[in-house]
């Protein structure tokens, strides 16, 4: 069976990354999380000074881009895909709340998506890769075979960022957290360039009473019904 192209959409903590890494190493495909590559562009910005207090000069943000190269890791003792910023592992410093907070305004800047999504349409050339993020069904490979778009409630969500944050050492309170996603998912849903959006012909797949395992069986039967078809 030929490799197919997967796009998981969805909003903010409800787990794109976790499915998309399990699909990954089950098939033996790329993973791509393209809100790394979001998150990667900010805490490049923020370590030159560019964003303060959660303002920035969008030309500014602009210029630095030709300066951040990406790429994504296997690490064959986590058997997780790790982001690379500039030659430098920055997995676990894109995650934080500080990060978090600035990413969202960041994204809404035209000439950074248009920049990421050229980057992101190369890793997927060739098929075989699975890709999640905000706009990657409806803008970024709208002939994905696959489209899946994520979703869960809003408290499963805070308690699962809750769980990731804690098991860094960011302790942060339940509200902080809740009062974050919130305003990611309405600025993420608004914003002009790619908002976050179910493709008309992606799958919605609502985690919140399933576990990781059945998640993933479910998500493999789509594709092997898929290939089928196809083939």
């Amino acid at each position: 069976m030929s490799n197919i192209t997967i796009a998981i959409d969805g909003y903010s903590s409800c787990g794109k990354s976790t499915i998309a890494k399990a699909l990954a190493a089950r098939l033996n495909y790329a993973y791509i999380d393209s809100g790394a590559m979001y998150r990667c562009v900010t805490l490049f910005c923020m370590r030159k000074g560019l964003i303060k207090k959660k303002k920035f000069i969008a030309e500014e943000i602009i210029a630095c881009l030709p300066e951040i190269h990406l790429s994504f890791q296997f690490n064959p003792f986590t058997k997780t895909s790790e982001t690379y910023m500039n030659g430098e592992n920055v997995e676990k410093e894109i995650r934080s709340m500080e990060i978090a907070e600035n990413v969202s305004k960041i994204s809404t800047i035209k000439e950074v998506r248009e920049h990421m999504v050229a980057i992101q349409r190369e890793f997927g050339v060739n098929k075989g890769v699975v890709m999640d993020g905000r706009d990657i069904g409806s803008h970024v490979f709208p002939d994905a075979e696959l489209k899946l778009f994520m979703t869960a409630d809003i408290e499963t969500r805070v308690n699962r960022r809750l769980d990731e944050l804690n098991s860094k050492g960011e302790h942060v309170e339940f509200d902080e957290v809740k009062q974050n996603l919130q305003q990611r998912d309405y600025d993420d849903t608004r914003r002009k360039e790619s908002p976050l959006t179910r493709a008309k012909d992606a799958i919605v797949l609502d985690n919140t009473d399933l576990s990781k395992e059945e998640q993933l069986e479910y998500v493999i039967k789509l594709i092997n019904d898929s290939l089928l078809t196809r083939d």
